[in-house]
Parts: structure tokens; C-alpha cells; sequence
């Protein structure tokens, strides 16, 4: 969730076997998580998140597992798939749930800036994230990544032909989630005039295949406005989240209490992006501004997926400048950013979250 002149817009065969390692780790983190189960990739059976949690649903403001626990997912998301598609691989996915504990990959096809709209053959890359997903068992956030196209609506008729291909062809798996319109942004973009309508007409097309799945809305002001989307939400249909985006070393008190007045209303959320940083993607991590949002987060049971992926050098970044060019995963310590190495210890349970 970045202003326009900002780090989007300048650059911007691992099965389901588990190694003895990580189910020994699993074994050790299974004390202190909020919901049984809810912070591992696989438990100490060697089962997988999915294969534990099913087919999601929501359930007043929390996403819940099949049998109508709440959980709380967390994981990574790639950077444009345009430019850092290579790591949507099962090698990947694969190290980042057995090494960092991810349960959950975000597929960020941008529109434009070399995206989808110019170069539909970038679909590819999202079927390699699903395929790559359904390979490791964890869930995959396909993303139509609106950002300097600002309205949703602008390209709404590719937008229906896309999530109809993909809920036809893989609306069955327990695993998808679909995010319809990541970052809406301008003033003339509102909710009740351009991205709900936007979003009743493309959640519509998704639920003619698929009718069960994990559908996440965009929200006004670069998806930082939930409350305003709490005041008018969908109601026409079910299984529907509503995203926020933040970046800690920008973002505090006054976008929490936005969650807060949404939450009160009843709006479920879910973070598809957030990061350690400024929402530049730059000015260094900001530690104790990121453990605060991750004890908000933790507190209200709502999930999480983390910008991001690439080793173009950004702060935000989780990879050092260059590192891993053939994205084979296994990454040392020292190959990762100073943000890699924290959110790594995040999903690993070892930072204490209050």
C-alpha cells in the first residue's frame, strides 16, 4: 500500500513432505498460540495448514476454519509478479512454510506498470502460485493488483473474465481466496460509488463457479479505509473480507482506530499487505511499531500476509540485494534483509507478541 511515486511503481520439487526439523519445531511452538494450531504451517502430525483448516469461512468479524474455529492465518507475499514471478515456485512456497512458517502466499499480479492488462501471458505466473500452493499445502491470495490504475472499474470487463477463469478452474480447492481490487486510491474513488459496486459485479461472476471460497475487498484510500466500508458493506453475499493495508513506520493510532470503528460495525478484515517500513518501502524497520501492530492483530484475530518477496534491495524487501537469482529458497540468515530476518522470527513464534 504505497502513494503513487513510491518503491511499486520504480522497480516495484518441494511436495507436502515435512523434514524431522520442522516437525520438531512444531512440536515446541504449539504452546502459547491463541487458537489450537493456528500459528504453524504443519503441526506436529506433519499435516498441513490446509489439510487442518479446510475450507475457510467467515463468521461475523473472524475467518474460521471448516468446523467454525477462528483462525489466524499469516504468511508472505510476492512483489509484482511482472518482475519477482520467479519465487512463485513449490521450492519457495515450500522453504517458506517449513523455514519461516508461512501459511499463506499472496500472488500480486499488478494491471499495468508491465502488468496483466499489457501482458495477459502474466496469468501464468498466478497459476504457478496456485499450483505451487495446492503442491505445499497453504493457502494462495490471488491478487488483481489495483494500484496506479486507482478505479476498479476502469479495466472491470478483464477483471470478470479473469476470477470467472480462475474460480472454473480452480474454485474447487479448499485453498483459494480471492482479493478482487488490492489498493483503490483517489479522492473520486469511493466506496459506495465505485469500488462496491465494482465488487458486487466481480463477486457475482466468482460465485457463478465457485461458491464458497474466500473473497477480500479493497477499501478507499489505498485500502486504508475500512470504517468507511463498515458503514455501507456488502450484504448480498457471504464468505467476503474486507483489506487493510499498513506500514508500521507510517502508519499507527489513527489507522487502528479505523479497524476498530470497522470491527465494532461487524467488518471482517484481512491485512493482504503490510510492511515493516515506511510506505515509501524504505526508511529502515521499524521493530517496536511492528510488534505493536502484530499484538493489534493478534488481539482481533485478524490475518496477515507480508509485502514482501524480492531481492531488489527495497527496505521492505525480505531478501538482501541480489541474493537467490535462481529462487531456489534456503535462504541464510545473512542473505536476508534486516526486515527478512524479522518477520522470519515473527512467523516463527519467536518474537514474544503481547
Amino acid at each position: 500500500m504505497f502513494l503513487p511515486a513510491d518503491r511499486h511503481g520504480r522497480f516495484r520439487n518441494a511436495g507436502v513432505v515435512i523434514c524431522a526439523a520442522a516437525v520438531v519445531y512444531a512440536v515446541f511452538v504449539l504452546s502459547g498460540c491463541g487458537y489450537k494450531d493456528t500459528r504453524l504451517a504443519v503441526d506436529k502430525k506433519g499435516r498441513t495448514v490446509v489439510e487442518r483448516y479446510g475450507q475457510l469461512q467467515v463468521i461475523g468479524t473472524n475467518l474460521c476454519n471448516s468446523e467454525g474455529q477462528p483462525v489466524q492465518l499469516r504468511g508472505m507475499s510476492s512483489h509484482g509478479l511482472q518482475w519477482h514471478g520467479k519465487y512463485a515456485t513449490p521450492a519457495v512456497l515450500g522453504w517458506l512454510r517449513d523455514d519461516w512458517n508461512s501459511q499463506v502466499w499472496r500472488a500480486a499480479m499488478y494491471l499495468t506498470e508491465g502488468g496483466y492488462i499489457t501482458n495477459p501471458a502474466l496469468r501464468q505466473r498466478v497459476i504457478d502460485s496456485i499450483e505451487a500452493a495446492r503442491e505445499t499445502g497453504v493457502y494462495v491470495i490471488v491478487d488483481w493488483h489495483v494500484h496506479r490504475d486507482r478505479d476498479p472499474r476502469a479495466y472491470q470487463d478483464r477483471a470478470l473474465e479473469f476470477f470467472a477463469g480462475i474460480a472454473k478452474e480452480y474454485g474447487h480447492l479448499p485453498n483459494i481466496i480471492y482479493e478482487i481490487c488490492n489498493e483503490p486510491n483517489g479522492s473520486d474513488v469511493t466506496w459506495s460509488g465505485a469500488i462496491k459496486p465494482y465488487a458486487e459485479a466481480v463477486i457475482a461472476e466468482i460465485r457463478k463457479y465457485d461458491p464458497d471460497n474466500i473473497i477480500i475487498v479493497g477499501t478507499p484510500t489505498w485500502s486504508r479505509d475500512v470504517d468507511i466500508a463498515a458503514e455501507d458493506p456488502i450484504t448480498s453475499f457471504n464468505n467476503i473480507l474486507y483489506t487493510l493495508h499498513f506500514y508500521a513506520g507510517s502508519h499507527g493510532d489513527e489507522l487502528r482506530a479505523k479497524v476498530e470503528k470497522a470491527l465494532s460495525l461487524g467488518l471482517p478484515i484481512f491485512v493482504t499487505e503490510w510492511g515493516t517500513t515506511q510506505d515509501t518501502g524504505g526508511g529502515g524497520v521499524f521493530p517496536e511499531e511492528t510488534l505493536e501492530w502484530m499484538s493489534f492483530l493478534k488481539k482481533n484475530n485478524i490475518s496477515w500476509v507480508n509485502w514482501s518477496v524480492n531481492n531488489k534491495g527495497e527496505d521492505s524487501g525480505v531478501l538482501q540485494f541480489n541474493v537467490d537469482r535462481e529462487a531456489k529458497g534456503g535462504w541464510k540468515l545473512e542473505e536476508l534483509s534486516p526486515s527478512g530476518v524479522f518477520i522470519r522470527s515473527v512467523l516463527r513464534n519467536e518474537k514474544k507478541i503481547p
